[in-house]
């Protein structure tokens, strides 16, 4: 068991550090290819790390990512590919930001109602795909990604300034939110600056998420019916039923994504509000392996190199484009699908061989016993 268990984890982490380390030489062969030294754009971003107002905004970025990388993690679970996640998210945010400027109660009323509008919201957006995949066998790729440009034109119509948005200079918004919606984070200094509030629940999701999914008999169902929706209808599990709840579930996280910026910074949603964080968390689950712990670190790698490498502006002698941080990111998920399946393959190979050797064990050991016997 103890060998069996070595190899799990071998496998588990041989995925990740491959496709890092192909994505940094990667990202490499393009400095070179540019004239520019392949290591120092590394260095450089290390140097900010150290920084306390660095760290900050390393994990207020990063509890973003995970909610959002926990909510498309579900959908892989159930071998669902919830490509909505970025319009579940902003949707859900601005219908926050729309109740939280209009409704004003008590805080221990107004945070839990802020919650619900969001993670009902977001989950009402992918119920949607899910309804269309389980009645008319819409491919929720296709039902999702449809989802996410009607989800633009709603926010367009919600900020119109007849309806409810507020102009502020050239920027549309829909009005501070009241401040008992507001959620109090942890004041770190005027030079440091505020870790969210909303980071715990992130920490909280991430618990549940592994918490359902291996010690639940739903998780158990969820998982069962993505490797193999006859093997699970076999056992009295619902397909149909479970492709609707995941997506529901997906969604309904999907729209706390945005809540720990909302409710711990803004207090208003704008059009300078963060878009594609729902396509980021698609490469975050991916790296992480859909694992709690994996995805935690993913997105503190994503939000390490967005927040890191604006110093590549300002290097000097040699000033170096902040977007090779981009380019890094996107070769990890290009990395990440090839990295994976020569894993799985060598892995298949492995335990190939070793059925193999202990068959071929077992067989010798019998004719040694028919041998004996005689």
């Amino acid at each position: 068991m103890k060998k069996f268990d070595k190899e799990r984890v071998l496998l588990a982490v041989a995925g990740p550090v491959i496709a890092l380390v192909l994505a940094i030489v990667l990202t490499s062969v393009v400095l070179i290819a540019s004239g520019k030294n392949p290591i120092e754009p590394y260095s450089l971003m290390l140097e900010q790390l150290p920084y306390s107002d660095i760290q900050v905004l390393i994990i207020n970025q990063a509890s973003m990512y995970y909610i959002a990388a926990i909510a498309v993690a579900l959908g892989f679970r159930m071998n669902l590919f919830n490509i909505g996640v970025d319009g579940q998210y902003r949707l859900a945010v601005v219908m926050t930001a729309v109740v939280g400027a209009n409704v004003a109660l008590p805080s221990f009323l107004q945070i839990p109602l802020l919650l619900l509008v969001a993670a009902f919201t977001g989950a009402f957006w992918a119920g949607i795909a899910g309804v269309l995949k389980v009645t008319r066998g819409v491919s929720e790729v296709v039902a999702t990604i449809m989802l996410n440009s009607i989800a633009t034109a709603l926010i367009g119509y919600v900020t119109l300034s007849t309806v409810w948005g507020v102009q502020v200079g050239n920027n549309m918004t829909t009005g501070v939110m009241k401040e008992s919606g507001w959620f109090p984070g942890i004041n770190l200094g005027s030079d440091v600056g505020e870790i969210y509030g909303l980071v715990f629940l992130a920490i909280l999701l991430g618990i549940a998420y592994w918490v359902v999914l291996n010690r639940t008999r739903f998780g158990f169902d969820l998982r069962a019916t993505g490797a193999s929706e006859s093997a699970a209808a076999a056992s009295g599990v619902s397909a149909k039923r479970m492709v609707l709840l995941s997506m529901l579930i997906s969604g309904g996280v999907a729209g706390l994504a945005g809540l720990p910026l909302l409710l711990g910074d803004t207090h208003t949603y704008s059009l300078s509000f963060p878009t594609g964080v729902g396509f980021t968390a698609i490469g975050i689950a991916l790296l992480g392996r859909n694992n709690p712990g994996g995805i935690a670190l993913a997105a503190l790698l994503w939000a390490f190199l967005e927040k890191a490498s604006p110093a590549l502006d300002y290097a000097t002698p040699v000033a170096y484009e902040k977007e090779i941080a981009t380019i890094m990111q996107g070769l990890i998920v290009f990395a990440v699908v090839i990295s994976y399946e020569a894993v799985r393959q060598w892995g298949l190979r492995r335990q190939q061989r070793q059925v193999g050797a202990e068959l071929a064990a077992a067989a010798a050991q019998n004719t040694m016993k028919e041998v004996a016997a005689r």
